[in-house]
């Protein structure tokens, strides 16, 4: 078994890196940091499928080796399973994907129905309306008009899975996409992550910051499987159609104002 590896916070300052001197095992780690990870590994993370993501999301993506959508938890709701913000001239507006929710509170975002078909002209039209004088969306108008007239599945995961590799594709991410469906789950909020985690053979978990809320360290640590968060601080803004900068709007807006400098504006690249 090899030795548990130990990380430092380290801060990206221009093109130098500041150690910190005290070793911590668990650290937020930059985009940057999680690439100093030595070859022979194999990162993943695991995060629930989400409506047309922010950057974030991709950068996740792109900074593992295999990421697992975990549709197997339950759906939440007035969350981003199914629904995104997009910039507009009167302020931020939400796209949101209609699904049946009376009383199935407990029900998994796998088995999340849609239930009005229209949300794809509505959320098309809207974003013909409000980015058609985006600098690069005529660049992205025809793939992204097919994909929205494909998308006729009841299923919120389908949907979710059509546009997050089409947006994959066209950001140039080839990390290998995967369901939770295709293991075998267990019991406990931890114990399930470390679990996938172990079954398809990663040394290394990356997630978002906000799990440091309820991950058990120590299981990780039990299962000889290194636990970096993600740091989603210091994103630089770009040129967006309507002031002010805001950060947290689907990635659509950054592929329709930057185009091919999209990559210039994440931070795993």
């Amino acid at each position: 078994m090899r030795a548990p590896l130990r990380y430092y916070p380290v801060a990206l300052i221009g093109s130098e890196f500041s150690l910190a001197h005290r070793p911590l095992r668990f650290t937020a780690l930059t985009s940057v940091d999680i690439r100093r990870i030595p070859y022979m590994t194999k990162k993943v993370a695991i995060l629930q499928s989400s409506y047309i993501p922010w950057k974030g999301y991709f950068d996740l993506i792109n900074l593992v080796d295999e990421f697992i959508l975990f549709d197997d938890v339950q759906y939440t709701r007035a969350d981003w399973r199914n629904r995104n913000r997009i910039k507009t001239r009167h302020g931020l507006m939400w796209l949101t994907i209609p699904v049946s929710l009376k009383g199935k509170f407990h029900q998994p975002i796998k088995e999340t129905k849609i239930v009005d078909p229209s949300w794809v002209s509505e959320h098309w039209r809207s974003l013909v309306s409000h980015y058609t004088k985006a600098p690069y969306f005529r660049e992205y108008a025809e793939a992204f008009r097919q994909v929205y007239e494909q998308s006729t599945e009841a299923s919120l995961s389908l949907i979710n899975h059509r546009f997050i590799t089409t947006i994959c594709d066209l950001v140039g991410i080839t990390t290998k996409i995967t369901w939770s469906m295709d293991y075998e789950i267990v019991d406990g909020k931890t114990r399930r992550l470390v679990e996938l985690c172990r079954q398809a053979g990663a040394t290394d978990y990356l997630t978002g910051p906000s799990a440091q809320a309820y991950i058990e360290p120590e299981l990780f640590e039990a299962a000889n499987i290194g636990l970096h968060y993600m740091d989603y601080s210091g994103y630089p803004e770009y040129v967006q159609l309507y002031p002010p900068f805001e950060h947290q709007v689907s990635v659509l807006d950054l592929l329709f104002c930057t185009g091919p400098q999209v990559r210039q504006y994440m931070k795993s690249f």
